[in-house]
Formats: structure tokens, C-alpha cells, sequence
């Protein structure tokens, strides 16, 4: 919770003087500087989160620093799986992932897909979102049926879409990071690196 706290006085430090410096109404005002900015967030995590995913050789998917760490694979996998769940929640829908673990596909060609498929996915809802959207909470969605012997979760309060778009980018960041470690011990430059040259 500190975190994401921090993250939104960050978002609209860097917000608020933009918008603060554009006419006050009429052309060329500045409508929407908060999610204009998480979604050039999202835009720059998501093109490192891709570029990474094609980078790594397929033989090097299973690799893990360590045993009790996910492979690079499964690192992709997650952030495929979630970014679907964060968005969707932010949309007000059911999750379009619901029962498709790409957390469980080792071939780089479908964990490729996966995280384009859901970086598409969310970048619609970035794209849709304004200021005023993003304090609100969207209509719940149903919720999913637990599995088979798993007890329900108890309904969550309704948050409002900037939980879990703001969730998004800082779990994508967070597992971007893991990534530029694997990388880097497989002797890739992590493709934030290369836009630096």
C-alpha cells in the first residue's frame, strides 16, 4: 500500500505541473495528464516487458538464477497472467484469461503471444481512460467460480481504477527488473539499457 502511495504522489508530481502550465480551457489545453501518464507508464514497461520476451533465446526460457525462483518463462507467463487480471478489473469485466495459465507454456513462441496479447489488451484500457475514470470504481464484474475444494474469497470493496492500473505498471516494473537479471547473467543487454546508446 506504501508503495502504490508513493507511486501516485510520483505520478502526480510529474502530472500536476503539466497540466498546471497548459491554457486553462479552449485548444491546446492539457485534458487528462494522469492517465495520459500511466499510460506512457505502461507504453515504455510493456515495450521492455516484449522486447525482453523476444530477446532471450527459447533455450535459455527455463534458465532460473536460483531453484526457488521462477525460469525467465514463467516470469513472462506471470506478467501475461496478471496484466489481463489487472486490466480487466480496471475495465469492469470478467477476466478474457479466466482459466488459461500462461504461467504453464514453456514454448517462447506462445509466452511471446501471451505477453503481446496482453500488453494489446491493456493498452485499450489505458487508451480509454481519463482523469475523472480513474477515481471511480468500474461495475463489477461477475466473480470467477473457485475451484473445485478451494474456498470462496470474500467480495472485495470496490476500489477505483487507479488501484489497478497503477497495480499494473508496478508489477510489470517490479518483474521487468527480475527479467533485466536474467538477462544480464545470459550475456543480453536488457532492452532499457540499449535505449540509452
Amino acid at each position: 500500500m506504501k508503495r502504490m502511495l508513493l507511486v501516485v504522489v510520483c505520478m502526480l508530481a510529474i502530472a500536476i505541473p503539466a497540466f498546471a502550465q497548459a491554457p486553462a480551457q479552449g485548444a491546446g489545453a492539457t485534458a487528462d495528464p494522469v492517465s495520459r501518464a500511466l499510460k506512457a507508464s505502461f507504453d515504455t514497461v510493456s515495450g521492455y516487458l516484449a522486447r525482453s520476451a523476444e530477446k532471450m533465446p527459447e533455450e535459455n526460457y527455463a534458465f532460473k538464477p536460483t531453484p526457488e525462483v521462477r525460469s525467465f518463462g514463467q516470469i513472462i507467463g506471470h506478467v501475461a497472467n496478471s496484466q489481463f487480471s489487472y486490466c480487466a478489473r480496471a475495465k469492469g469485466e470478467a477476466n478474457p484469461n479466466q482459466g488459461n495459465d500462461f504461467e504453464k507454456k514453456t514454448a517462447k513462441a506462445d509466452l511471446v503471444k501471451a505477453i503481446k496479447d496482453s500488453s494489446a489488451y491493456c493498452s485499450a484500457v489505458y487508451d480509454t481512460m481519463t482523469d475523472a475514470m480513474l477515481l471511480v470504481p468500474p461495475a463489477a464484474p461477475p466473480p470467477p467460480a473457485p475451484a473445485a475444494g478451494a474456498p470462496a474469497r470474500p467480495p472485495q470493496p470496490p476500489a477505483p481504477r487507479l488501484r489497478p492500473m497503477l497495480g499494473n505498471i508496478t508489477h510489470d516494473q517490479e518483474h521487468y527488473g527480475n527479467l533485466v537479471t536474467y538477462l544480464r547473467l545470459k550475456g543480453l543487454v536488457p532492452p532499457s539499457s540499449e535505449t540509452m546508446k
